[in-house]
């Protein structure tokens, strides 16, 4: 029997050529799509998952208080002393690890020399963390402090090989290391990533605040794995108490976090996680399945719209003895067949399209073709599309009877099939209008995000890190790249302006309530020709200045810091910052040093010749880039020939802050496209079976005096209303959705009667032409041909 079936369904497809081409192009793209969308959130959702006992590693966290001890920020930085208190006193916890750095660093052989990201790390960090070694032996790899471990890509880059164990490198041009081990390279999806790690130990004996851990100091990260995670909540209540026994100066929790949680349900409120990007994966997830839907509704109208074809079929073998149940079998065959032509299709497409995608995002999906789990979830998707796409046809055309049949009378009997197919193609068109409206409201967030006034001059701004001979030398390169014309202004500072981190408890001033002690500061360290370089915009006073002496002892506070302070007329008072007496010279308007979406916080600018980090540059717009580029590089390598040039411009640096948005416009401008692909595929489909279905009536009209116009107003005005009423489903429900999108932000655009404009006209121009096309060819056929049809 089934031979029997798979033979018919193979003769029917052969013999509806027009309808099997848009019914298997359709399905192949509807699955490709859904595919490539389940493989990126299947990405997504899986990192570090990949580690051995996942779920039971954890991220140490801090909840920062008041003096009320209302949680007003979560980090992730716990304090420095947390983890080997836990260590002590948390007999739950099997393991916990110190981890620092995390920062570009050189390391070098005799023959070659890179800028690779280090990390610094307990031993017990391989047991928190199941890396793969190529060579050497994690049980003893970090034991001393002159070892490092190397990931395979960066062995190969300094010996082009991994068998190195034993081999020396050069930390920062002034300590050897002995390679200890060679791991394999991290997954894509990996959070915590560097290219050499390098034991606690040795940690300490280069930076001797490390020996010390402050209990106020918020430096390291603290990954830790628990011997049960049923029981997190009990090591929860023992970890919270831990700081504030040890320290009172501030108030603080401390708590642990799924690590593998913590990328898509990073966004903490009141010290509770309240998501973050998994509502990203919760729309994709979505659009997935709304394409594959859209495919399979053309499936289905394409089905039912040939009712009249196949009925003549149905009513013969039912009168021959046939059952319901063998032509249920048989019409699902036909989809199911159709539908593995379209696995076939859809696969190769996604092989061949994924680099594409890779490309676009900025990311590395793979398939591990070896792996059961993506085959059965493609054999899924499979037997759910045939199944979804073939179930409704095969039990309409299953419930012919052989009377009505025969007389021609089953396709026009009953009104429900033309109802449901109008539904169907609702559907399609509604679901097109939201992606439209979804896409043209994410590329106006996204611009209006990019136009805001980021409160510094980020155009002409670029950075670069001090290293090496930079640090010491600093007033000799800014001499001589001033000399070049390169730049109009330089100065030194702690951080980058975009990712300024230093948060600190303690600040003190004149008439201070008592809760003011546990307001939290950021601050920035500078130096000279600040505002000049930066741009920052002063409200009040003056930037610091070689003409006063006393700006050594001198600080900014922010519009922000100024009001939660409660000062007035701040300049010339006195303020103090970790003991030491600070003159406030000025006052400068918040700039955006974190989050896009966010306005900034209190924060605080002090003067300091000895905590550089980044060198800032305010380029010369009379020249062109290339230019003074290579007189920056230039003046660079003389000074510091050991380092390489790394020059980066602020507003890129500034722009990756909304990679997370930019892949949902991709994401949604991509996939919207295909929808709306999809849905035309179909519309064409249908407009070609109904001008076939009424060609006899079409002759009858030209015949009669019907202009080619009025033939074709007569089969595209249907069609268009359809499209009407599916905008006026699609259009609120997308305002709705996009509008609480767009609550997540702090400075937003809003849905306007432009975009909702755009997106009706630009749906229906797009279907008409569709529609007009077989219009046209159906009206302008020769009318003594049409009244010959059948």
């Amino acid at each position: 029997m089934f031979r029997l079936n798979l033979k018919i369904a193979l003769r029917n497809l052969w013999r509806n050529k027009t309808s099997s081409v848009i019914n298997i192009i359709g399905l192949a793209i509807g699955l490709s799509a859904c595919l490539l969308l389940l493989l990126y959130i299947n990405y997504e959702r899986n990192f570090d998952g990949h580690f051995k006992d996942a779920d039971k590693i954890y991220q140490v966290m801090t909840n920062f208080q008041d003096a009320n001890g209302k949680i007003t920020s979560t980090g992730v930085s716990p304090g420095n002393g947390i983890a080997m208190a836990i260590k002590a006193k948390i007999p739950e916890i099997d393991v916990i690890t110190r981890i620092g750095g995390g920062d570009k660093s050189l390391i070098a052989n005799q023959q070659n020399v890179f800028k690779r990201t280090d990390l610094f790390a307990d031993p017990e960090i391989l047991k928190v963390f199941n890396y793969e070694f190529i060579t050497g032996n994690p049980n003893t790899a970090l034991n001393t402090p002159n070892s490092i471990i190397l990931t395979q890509e960066t062995a190969k880059l300094l010996f082009g090989t991994t068998a190195v164990l034993n081999k020396t490198v050069r930390y920062k041009n002034t300590n050897d290391l002995k390679v200890t081990g060679v791991i394999k390279d991290f997954p894509a999806n990996t959070s915590l990533r560097f290219d050499y790690l390098m034991p606690w130990s040795f940690f300490e004996s280069i930076n001797s605040y490390v020996k010390n851990p402050g209990w106020g100091d918020f430096s390291f990260l603290a990954m830790a794995k628990v011997n049960n995670s049923a029981n997190i909540d009990l090591i929860n209540s023992k970890v919270k108490k831990l700081f504030n026994e040890n320290y009172t100066t501030q108030k603080n929790e401390n708590f642990l976090f799924p690590l593998a949680d913590k990328h898509l349900h990073g966004e903490f409120l009141n010290g509770k996680s309240v998501g973050g990007d998994i509502e990203r994966i919760y729309l994709f997830i979505a659009l997935a399945f709304g394409i594959l839907l859209v495919a399979c509704i053309n499936f289905m109208n394409m089905a039912t719209a040939k009712s009249e074809r196949r009925a003549k079929e149905v009513g013969i073998k039912k009168t021959i003895g046939a059952t319901r149940a063998s032509l249920v079998t048989q019409f699902l065959t036909e989809a199911m067949v159709l539908t593995t032509i379209a696995v076939l299709m859809a696969t190769a497409i996604v092989e061949v399209s994924l680099p594409l995608f890779n490309n676009l995002l900025g990311i590395n999906i793979t398939i591990h073709y070896n792996n059961a789990g993506y085959w059965l979830g493609i054999l899924v998707i499979a037997l759910v599309t045939g199944l979804l796409s073939g179930a409704y046809p095969a039990l309409f055309l299953s419930s012919f009877t052989p009377n009505q049949t025969l007389k021609k009378k089953t396709a026009r009997a009953k009104l429900i099939p033309i109802n449901l197919r109008q539904v169907l193609v609702v559907t399609q068109f509604s679901f097109a209008i939201m992606l439209i409206i979804a896409t043209m409201v994410i590329y106006k967030q996204m611009q209006f995000i990019k136009d805001k006034p980021v409160g510094y001059n980020i155009n002409l701004m670029a950075e670069m890190p001090q290293d090496g001979e930079l640090y010491s030398k600093f007033e000799l390169f800014k001499a001589q790249v001033l000399k070049t014309g390169a730049v109009t202004a330089v100065n030194q500072s702690s951080q980058s302006m975009i990712s300024v981190g230093n948060w600190f408890y303690g600040f003190e001033w004149t008439g201070m309530e008592e809760k003011g002690k546990e307001i939290v500061f950021n601050r920035l360290q500078t130096s000279y020709d600040f505002i000049k370089t930066s741009g920052v915009e002063l409200i009040a006073g003056r930037d610091f200045s070689r003409d006063f002496a006393s700006d050594t002892a001198a600080i900014l506070l922010s519009n922000t810091a100024v009001n939660v302070m409660k000062l007035k007329n701040p300049v010339g008072k006195t303020v103090k910052l970790f003991g030491k007496q600070l003159k406030v010279i000025g006052i400068f308007k918040d700039f955006n040093w974190d989050s896009p979406y966010r306005s900034g916080r209190q924060m605080v600018i002090n003067f300091s010749k000895n905590e550089g980090g980044t060198i800032n540059m305010q380029l010369n717009p009379a020249n062109s880039l290339s230019k003074n580029i290579a007189l920056i590089s230039a003046v660079t390598k003389n000074i510091n020939p050991e380092y390489p040039v790394e020059i980066e411009f602020i507003n890129e640096l500034y722009s990756r802050k909304m990679h997370s948005e930019e892949i949902l416009g991709i994401l949604a401008n991509l996939f919207g496209g295909i929808a709306i692909l999809i849905s035309c595929m179909g519309l064409y489909g249908l407009v070609t079976y109904s001008a076939e279905q009424r060609t006899k009536e079409f002759g009858v009209r030209r015949v009669l005096g019907a202009s080619v116009g009025n033939i074709m107003n007569l089969l595209s005005v249907s069609f268009l209303k359809m499209v009407f009423v599916a905008a006026c489903i699609g259009v609120p429900l997308a305002y709705e959705v996009m509008n609480r999108w767009l609550t997540s932000f702090e400075f937003r655009t809003a849905v306007s009667f432009s975009i909702i404009l755009i997106a009706i006209t630009g749906t229906v121009i797009i279907a008409f032409l569709t529609i007009s096309f077989q219009a046209y060819k159906a009206a302008k056929a020769n009318p003594v041909e049409a009244l010959k049809y059948e």
